[in-house]
């Protein structure tokens, strides 16, 4: 009979623990397969704003650790730019640097988008002494009244 107890005794004792290691593997095995894959703001296509005269194109070509694309800048009773727009995205601010030619000139600029309601709004703020650059970054403002929307790239 106490040979009986024992084994019933150690018989409960190993399911028990069998049953315990199954629960923290179903566990682990739970924990691999969540895996989320961070998504980013911008995505790859046109933005666009067309409207009294004034036309803005931005047409994002890559997103990685840059972002790189091409601007075209159409505004009324000004001349028109184009150029290469390659940068980075901060969270909701892609910032960087147009390449643009305008009258047979090449120049460079440091330009700021923030990207709201799957519009991209351009910010303004004070420049260094050559007018290329922001002074801070921290202090743009994004006040643009020609957003950019996304939209279908027609060529």
């Amino acid at each position: 009979m106490k040979k009986i107890l024992i084994l019933f005794l150690v018989t409960t004792l190993a399911i028990s623990c069998k049953k315990k290691e199954s629960k923290n593997d179903v566990t682990k095995e739970s924990k691999e397969v969540v895996v989320q894959t961070p998504t980013t703001l911008v995505q790859i296509g046109c933005y666009e704003y067309n409207k009294d005269g004034n036309h803005i194109l931005f047409e994002i070509t890559e997103v990685n650790n840059t972002v790189e694309g091409t601007i075209n800048y159409v505004l009324a009773e000004k001349d028109a730019n184009t150029g290469a727009f390659s940068g980075t995205l901060t969270d909701d601010k892609l910032i960087g640097i147009y390449t643009f030619s305008s009258e047979g000139t090449e120049s460079t600029r440091e330009v700021a988008f923030m990207l709201k309601d799957n519009q991209l709004i351009e910010g303004f703020g004070e420049l260094n002494e050559a007018g290329n650059s922001f002074k801070n970054k921290n202090n743009i403002s994004y006040t643009s009244t020609m957003p950019l929307t996304k939209t279908d790239c027609t060529k």
